[in-house]
């Protein structure tokens, strides 16, 4: 039985480099999210009136990132606006995706990009959960934390 002894030797290589962890590839780390966001809150007056919220992505792909849409538990419906002053009158529109892009940042701030939070369900000193949503990456959902009238401390 020439066959065995080749047979077993074999068995104990192979046996070795399972052990050593040569007979399967390592498990890639996980990667890092593409996009990030920061610094996440919410202008809240009234349940009466619409809260707006501001917070920074950053998108550390090689790629453009879209994001299409903004959702939150705290709102009885949310959607992305912008600010504008045309002719000396202020006004706001909706507006259906904003692009973050590649290597960059997209800051929502006051007066300019925000998210528009209608029908509030918050109280100031509460953390809103809110999803966003884009079109080639999946959906990031951020802690908001919810100022007054006078907004987001200066210290913050």
């Amino acid at each position: 039985m020439p066959r065995r002894p080749a047979f077993l030797a074999a068995v104990l290589v192979a046996a070795v480099l399972v052990a050593a962890g040569l007979a399967q590839p390592a498990a890639a780390a996980p990667a890092a999210p593409a996009i990030t966001a920061k610094d996440g809150w919410f202008r809240y007056l009234l349940p009466q009136i619409p809260a707006a919220g501001f917070v920074t992505l950053a998108n550390e792909s090689d790629s453009p990132a879209v994001l299409t849409g903004v959702r939150s538990p705290a709102c009885g419906s949310a959607m992305l606006h912008r600010s504008l002053n045309h002719s000396g009158m202020d006004m706001m529109i909706h507006v259906q995706s904003i692009t973050i892009p590649a290597h960059g940042k997209f800051r929502f701030s006051p007066g300019a990009y925000h998210i528009m939070c209608m029908k509030p369900h918050m109280a100031v000193g509460q953390t809103a959960s809110v999803t966003l949503t884009f079109a080639a990456a999946p959906p990031l959902t951020v802690p908001f934390t919810v100022y007054g009238a006078d907004g987001r401390p200066a210290s913050q």
